[in-house]
Order: C-alpha cells, then sequence, then structure tokens
C-alpha cells in the first residue's frame, strides 16, 4: 500500500506540473552539457503588433495569465528534477524575457535569439543563426545552456517546430535528444 500511495503522489505531482519528461531525456538534463531551447510561453496572437517597439512591452504580445503560470512550471521542473544550468539567454522580446524572469529570475538578453518572424525584421536571420552558432561552439560547461526565444529561431536552427512553452533539447552539435511539453 505504501509503494502504491508513492507511486499515486508522484504522479500526482506530475499531473499538477503538466510536464511529462521520460527518463531518457530527464537523465540526458542531468548529465549536463545540453543546449535547451524554450520556445516562450503562452503569448495570445500572432506576430508582432505595428506599433513593436522592443524597447516598450506595452507595444508588444505579453504573457497570458496562463503563459506565467506555464512559465513558473518550468521553472519548478528544473529546480525539482535539479537540474544543472550554466546560464539563460533570453530573446530581447518581452515575453521571452518573462518567460526567463518568471522561470528562472536570473537571465542575460541575446541578440541573435530575437524573432526574424515579421518582414521587417526577416533580413535579421542569416546573422543571428551565424551569431548562434558561434556562441555554440565556443561555449565549454558540463551544465545546461537555456536559450529562451520564438518558434523561428527554434525552426531555423533545429528544423523542428515548437509550441508554446515547449522545451526543445539538443546536444551541443544540435542533435535533438527530445522535447518535453508543458501546459
Amino acid at each position: 500500500m505504501k509503494k502504491f500511495l508513492t507511486i499515486l503522489f508522484i504522479g500526482l505531482l506530475n499531473f499538477t506540473s503538466n510536464i511529462f519528461a521520460d527518463d531518457k531525456i530527464l537523465d540526458s538534463l542531468k548529465e549536463g552539457n545540453k543546449i535547451i531551447f524554450i520556445r516562450h510561453a503562452i503569448a495570445p496572437g500572432n506576430g508582432d503588433p505595428e506599433n513593436f517597439n522592443i524597447k516598450d512591452c506595452s507595444t508588444q504580445r505579453n504573457l497570458s495569465e496562463s503563459g506565467i503560470k506555464q512559465s513558473k512550471k518550468i521553472g519548478l521542473f528544473f529546480k525539482n528534477n535539479k537540474i544543472k544550468i550554466d546560464q539563460v539567454l533570453s530573446s530581447e522580446w518581452c515575453r521571452c524575457k518573462d518567460t526567463a524572469k518568471y522561470a528562472f529570475e536570473n537571465y542575460t538578453t541575446f541578440n541573435a535569439l530575437n524573432s526574424f518572424y515579421d518582414e521587417k525584421f526577416s533580413a535579421n536571420e542569416t546573422k543571428q543563426m551565424n551569431d548562434l552558432m558561434k556562441f555554440i561552439k565556443n561555449w565549454d560547461s558540463d551544465k545546461n545552456l537555456v536559450f529562451v526565444t520564438h518558434y523561428v529561431v527554434i525552426s531555423s536552427i533545429l528544423n523542428v517546430g515548437s509550441s508554446s512553452g515547449e522545451i526543445v533539447i539538443s546536444d551541443k552539435n544540435l542533435n535533438i535528444i527530445g522535447s518535453i511539453t508543458t501546459m
């Protein structure tokens, strides 16, 4: 009976966080030396408003209450599983910075992670991807590196789609190990 209650309790913890990672992915994260791409949490809408200003969050799509909760759950997942983080880098867009803030508290912005979805930023893709690849090549740690970014960045560098708050894990050579969907 005690074993059943323990399994039930662990199951409830996973259910309440809505973050499920299989043992292979979790073990890989605990090993360290992984690149973790996180698409910003839920921010209703698509693209950026016409009056978008990178320095003014009121002109941007921002996290909803669900997005804030999702970000906090992401942080709890890393904390509860004792996943070691070298550093957290975020796009300069407010929805990414807020995801990083609510999940990890400490982060640094890195413009190579910025969105290039909108036509006015699309010309930045090649330079950003080159800068990101250079950064990854020079990164050296036995802990994990976290990038909080956008669908287009993850798609461009890993050739895979991602949903809001999804965590995509790769090795330093950008071979995908797996992904974790969050809600």
